[in-house]
């Protein structure tokens, strides 16, 4: 060995995934925006039809499919529940309402908090950045 042999330290490799707590919390949240969305999406058209608000009659009633769907058993097994739901539609489309409302929501608020506390830019390795002024460019 050399008189000017060094040893480094060998620097741990950060995973590129997020911490394994954030990802159980986004699988729940997946489960549960959807849920939350639905039930508010029907308490909101409850109140809408008890307080007599407009909504579009292609809205409301029972929802119906195509004669296709109702000639296979197996399909109306599946969509009986759906079938059976008097204002399918309107529930639905306000539970979308809600779900990308709470998305945009919990997105916002989660970019806000690690654009807060959000890790070094630079690691152990790196050179600071430059400390240049720019002048600028005159003919």
């Amino acid at each position: 060995m050399s008189k000017y042999h060094s040893t480094r330290k060998k620097v741990k490799e950060k995973s590129n995934q997020p911490h394994y707590a954030w990802r159980g919390i986004g699988c729940v949240m997946m489960i549960l925006i959807p849920i939350i969305s639905y039930a508010a999406g029907v308490e909101t058209v409850k109140f809408a039809i008890s307080n007599r608000m407009a909504l579009p009659y292609e809205l409301l009633g029972y929802p119906r499919f195509p004669n296709l769907f109702y000639q296979s058993n197996g399909l109306m097994m599946l969509l009986a529940p759906i079938a059976k739901t008097q204002h399918f539609y309107a529930y639905f489309l306000a539970g979308v309402f809600y779900t990308i409302l709470l998305g945009s929501t919990l997105s916002m608020f989660y970019a806000i908090m690690y654009r807060m506390i959000r890790p070094s830019q630079y690691g152990p390795l790196d050179a600071p950045p430059p400390k240049v002024k720019v002048k600028p460019y005159k003919r």
